[in-house]
């Protein structure tokens, strides 16, 4: 298994893989933003070959075992958040102009994520933050999740940050496999529309350098 940083040239070999491994992190969450699955993938998809968007190539890691893509890793320095989350908007545009998206569809897009985004807590500026971390089912209890959160550790002791954090809801397994990296769980949050629509408690776990 090999650790590489994604670049251009993986964009449309994987666009497919990125967007499932990218709805898999939270299906339920992202189900409830989105409405549709179709208007989830042409975002995620948009995004992941625009770099400076928040699902994009340039800060995402892949673990490939052998030529078969297994793992996704998207992480970045904290404050990058809520500028790449800012670049989301534009990517609709050929999706309206093509009418695949309608303004009705943006409008309660816009809203449901709007209160989903009080499920995360605001980023320190000296954190190494992982927006997703994702394995195929098929590779899984292989080492590939852990070997992809350390690699996001080595990255923010190099560039001399503090600690990194993650965001997971509270019934998603992985919780205990990050507290077995030594991640613990600093806040807990719900918005009370989405849980109500089955959205789940959201964790923030944390790990100091």
């Amino acid at each position: 298994m090999k650790i590489l940083e994604a670049t251009e040239a993986h964009v449309a070999p994987h666009a497919d893989e990125f967007a499932e491994l990218i709805h898999a992190t939270g299906p339920v969450t992202y189900d409830y933003q989105f409405a549709r699955r179709e208007l989830f993938d042409k975002l995620v998809k948009a995004s992941w070959a625009t770099p400076g968007t928040l699902f994009a190539y340039d800060e995402t890691s892949l673990a490939f075992d052998a030529d078969e893509l297994v793992g996704i890793l998207v992480r970045f320095h904290g404050p990058e958040f809520l500028r790449r989350r800012k670049a989301l908007p534009p990517l609709w545009k050929p999706m309206m102009d093509s009418g695949e998206v309608s303004p009705e569809d943006l409008k309660e897009i816009g809203r449901r994520t709007h209160l989903c985004s009080y499920l995360n807590v605001a980023i320190p500026s000296v954190v190494y933050y992982i927006h997703a971390i994702a394995v195929k089912e098929t590779a899984r209890g292989r080492g590939v999740g852990a070997a992809l959160v350390r690699h996001a550790m080595q990255r923010g002791r190099s560039a001399g940050l503090r600690g990194l954090h993650l965001d997971v809801l509270s019934d998603n397994p992985a919780v205990e496999f990050y507290h077995s990296l030594g991640l613990d769980c600093i806040v807990q949050t719900i918005a009370p529309e989405p849980l109500a629509s089955g959205v789940p408690m959201e964790m923030r776990m944390a790990l100091d350098f």
